[in-house]
């Protein structure tokens, strides 16, 4: 997948060889027992390993806050405005929403991502569009989320971005996913509406790609 978010936790595992246990001292925040992460992800011990180790190389406090988490994804997108963008995604991988990312959201979010079943990872975008986390998605919620997306992208954007471009693409979703018209769409609505059209499907693994 084209996941950027682990690309710069892990551009030190590239070129560093990784020793066969974690060192975890000097940091303020311990990440929970291999073990237990391990249990709880689609990764494996060695693959946790390599992640924390590239996680600490960037983040040495073991953690993360927003602004450094905008600063290390608009390095993937210099020709957008990955702000907005940026700013809605980590409060998806905040799953505590105390303004920080632990490894350990760091390493269930990305699971889902790269390794959940499709089922998995529609919720997880699905929450991520949920911004005010009521349960529902409204037009202003995926106005702002398409948006972003397009603001990051920049002159890369494909088609073209024109100025209502946006909003005919949320148009579009709404029509297929809100079922009943009653204006908000349900979080089975989203998976039903993604797994019964091809196309929907695949803009919505085009905007995993930014993710």
């Amino acid at each position: 997948k084209g996941v950027v978010l682990d690309y710069a936790c892990m551009n030190y595992t590239m070129t560093h060889p990784i020793d066969d246990e974690l060192e975890m001292t000097m940091v303020c925040h311990r990440p929970e027992g291999l073990e237990q992460l391990e249990a709880q992800t689609n990764f494996t011990k060695r693959e946790l390993q390599i992640l924390y180790r590239g996680f600490k190389n960037e983040c040495p406090s073991g953690v993360v806050n927003e602004e450094t988490f905008k600063h290390i994804y608009a390095q993937f997108f210099p020709h957008g405005d990955a702000s907005t963008y940026a700013h809605y995604l980590f409060n998806a991988f905040d799953t505590t929403s105390n303004g920080s990312i632990k490894f350990e959201e760091f390493v269930m979010g990305l699971s889902t991502l790269l390794r959940g079943t499709l089922r998995d990872k529609l919720e997880w975008t699905f929450h991520l569009y949920d911004i005010n986390n009521d349960g529902y998605i409204n037009r202003e919620e995926m106005t702002e989320i398409v948006r972003a997306i397009y603001d990051m992208m920049g002159k890369y954007t494909y088609p073209a971005l024109k100025g209502d471009v946006p909003k005919q693409h949320v148009d579009a979703f709404f029509q297929k996913m809100d079922k009943n018209k009653n204006g908000v769409v349900t979080l089975e609505e989203f998976i039903v509406a993604c797994q019964e059209d091809e196309m929907m499907m695949r803009s919505m693994q085009l905007f995993e790609n930014v993710m």
